[in-house]
């Protein structure tokens, strides 16, 4: 029997319950770090860097490791042993463009040293069908990139490109969707996530001057609207890996301070 005051106890929780947040904003986000960010460093100095921000998540994205610089398996033992010591996972690898099948066994090879889940890069054609097949087979899921060139059109530049693509393929397929890279595009890329949500594997947060360019500022100074993307990707409750990037020379360990915390404030 419900008595006055059992029910009044009652509404009294569904009155709290209901003041309490949404799930989707309670979650937090997995802030990690883009490694190309810090190209200019050694990969000891690196991991210095990333232990100081107290970063545990990356996507390996160096120079020497992308495809196109003939990187060879020691190179990535290496790397994979320098990072476990400091506690810091992989999840995913950015081998650049997969243009036939010996990259793309490379690729698979060098992530799986690395101990990634996701391979980032771009593809086209036939070759994003045997990108499916094989990581399907080896239970990797691959995100397809998409990018800026300045005077130069590119295969995924809206988000539209990258799911016309995605269309005929697996699950195991599906997007990183670079903010900035859209923002330079001309894109929204607040828009462009909400189109990728139900294929976004990995996010690239980095924000940048101003359409039709490549100067990358600090999260929150430019025009990717870093606040409304990181909205989008709690009301996703985006579970992925939000790889902040930042690509500018010289020394950036304090611009890079700047920006973990930006990106935790939001997450």
């Amino acid at each position: 029997m419900t008595t006055r005051r059992s029910f009044a106890k009652l509404t009294a929780v569904g009155i709290a319950m209901a003041a309490l947040p949404s799930m989707a904003c309670t979650v937090k986000l997995d802030i990690g770090i883009g490694a190309y960010s810090y190209h200019n460093l050694s990969m000891e100095e690196m991991i210095v860097q990333l232990n100081a921000l107290g970063i545990r998540d990356i996507e390996m994205s160096r120079g020497e490791l992308m495809l196109m610089n003939h990187p060879d398996e020691g190179m990535f033992r290496s790397a994979k042993a320098k990072l476990d010591q400091a506690g810091i996972r992989c999840v995913s690898y950015y081998p650049a463009t997969i243009k036939e099948g010996s990259d793309l066994e490379r690729a698979i090879r060098f992530g799986q040293i690395l101990g990634v889940k996701n391979i980032t890069g771009d593809a086209s054609g036939s070759m994003l069908q045997q990108i499916d097949q094989r990581l399907t087979q080896e239970g990797l899921t691959f995100g397809i990139h998409n990018h800026y060139f300045p005077h130069e059109k590119f295969a995924y530049e809206t988000p539209e490109e990258v799911m016309n693509a995605l269309a005929p393929l697996s699950q195991t397929m599906g997007a990183t969707g670079d903010v900035g890279h859209f923002a330079s595009c001309g894109h929204d890329p607040v828009d462009a996530l909400r189109k990728l949500a139900p294929r976004l594997k990995l996010v690239h947060l980095k924000d940048i001057q101003a359409v039709d360019g490549e100067i990358n500022v600090l999260l929150g100074k430019g025009i990717s609207k870093i606040p409304q993307v990181m909205q989008e990707l709690h009301r996703q409750r985006f579970a992925g890996l939000v790889a902040v990037e930042y690509e500018k020379e010289g020394d950036v360990n304090h611009d890079m301070r700047q920006e973990i915390e930006y990106a935790r404030k939001l997450a």
